[in-house]
């Protein structure tokens, strides 16, 4: 199936544009990837890894109708990070994950923004009822940040297959009102 356009909804907040991932994007996120900065999303892979995963993140899309976001600043359009909706078939729940790509955007709350944006997106537009973010244990930062989404650990929700981490749940569309 060739000519296929998939249509991915942009999302903007205050200082941010969340679009869908390009071309563009794809060396930002093989760095990302084949580092060490990637080592709680499944990274330190070899570019050829890399490229796999930055091609599920778009197919992602295709197959759920929802997925990963390109996180750009206003001003710039050179992805910094993704952050969306994830559901693969061995997680039993949707899943809101982010990263950033370099350690210098870090601190500045774009990964919060940007994740806040989406979690109303999946609840408003989507209609989810719910939804985690699956956080190694020692992901120290990711954890913080989910407790600034005032997501709180849940402890009797199941976890992905072959995966050890917590289960962060999001609040209820009804609390973000």
């Amino acid at each position: 199936m060739t000519g296929t356009t998939l249509h991915i909804p942009t999302l903007e907040t205050e200082r941010l544009i969340l679009r869908g991932p390009r071309r563009r994007d794809v060396d930002g996120f093989v760095e990302f990837f084949a580092s060490d900065r990637a080592k709680y999303a499944g990274g330190s892979a070899d570019t050829s890894k890399a490229w796999s995963e930055f091609a599920e993140m778009i197919g992602h899309w295709t197959l759920r109708g929802f997925g990963s976001y390109i996180i750009t600043r206003k001003y710039s359009d050179r992805g910094i990070g993704h952050v969306g909706g994830l559901h693969p078939p061995n997680w039993p729940e949707r899943e809101i994950g982010w990263s950033l790509w370099r350690a210098h955007d870090e601190g500045r709350g774009y990964a919060t923004e940007a994740a806040s944006a989406v979690i109303r997106h999946v609840y408003e537009t989507l209609g989810w009822a719910t939804a985690v973010s699956y956080i190694a244990p020692d992901n120290v930062a990711s954890i913080a940040m989910a407790e600034r989404l005032g997501a709180t650990r849940d402890k009797s929700a199941r976890t992905p297959t072959g995966l050890r981490c917590f289960v962060y749940r999001h609040p209820a569309p009804e609390a973000l009102h």
